[in-house]
């Protein structure tokens, strides 16, 4: 049941995603545009994904507090205690990067994949290729910190 659930989630998310044109790179660019030809469209996007979230870790917080788990089964994830990190940090400048760069980010990229266009594939595999070396490359970054 879980997993139709997150397929019915997935498909709702793409195909949000296709509506509000979040899958057009050069919409999402142009949000990024602030001082040239800035296109207030993903305000509208996040904001319509803001509020329901909110909503919903009111919800989740509530159950929690009443002993209820999550509906379909599981646990809640616990809170990250960490706050900002040099990790996150530099994580989220590469993020920003690339999605200036790319106009796409994760779900737009998937999303993408559903009507053709190699350039949504080749963001996909490089940014799955990154996903691959990252561990590799923080902790060579680590080692040499340390020693």
């Amino acid at each position: 049941m879980r997993l139709v659930f997150a397929a019915l989630a997935g498909a709702i998310f793409g195909a949000g995603l296709l509506v509000s044109g979040m899958t057009d790179t050069v919409k999402v660019q142009g949000w990024l545009d602030v001082f040239g030809d800035w296109d207030p469209t993903l305000a509208f996007v996040m904001g319509g994904a803001i509020l329901p979230m909110a909503l919903a870790w009111r919800v989740a917080a509530r159950r929690e507090r009443q002993g209820a788990g999550p509906v379909l089964g599981g646990a809640y994830p616990a809170r990250s205690t960490l706050g900002i990190t040099r990790d996150l940090a530099i994580g989220s400048v590469l993020f920003g990067m690339g999605w200036a760069l790319a106009g796409l980010c994760p779900g737009p990229a998937m999303a993408s994949l559903g009507y053709g266009g190699a350039g949504g594939l080749v963001f996909l595999l490089a940014m799955v290729a990154g996903m691959v070396v990252a561990p590799a490359v923080r902790a060579r970054l680590r080692a040499g910190t340390a020693g």
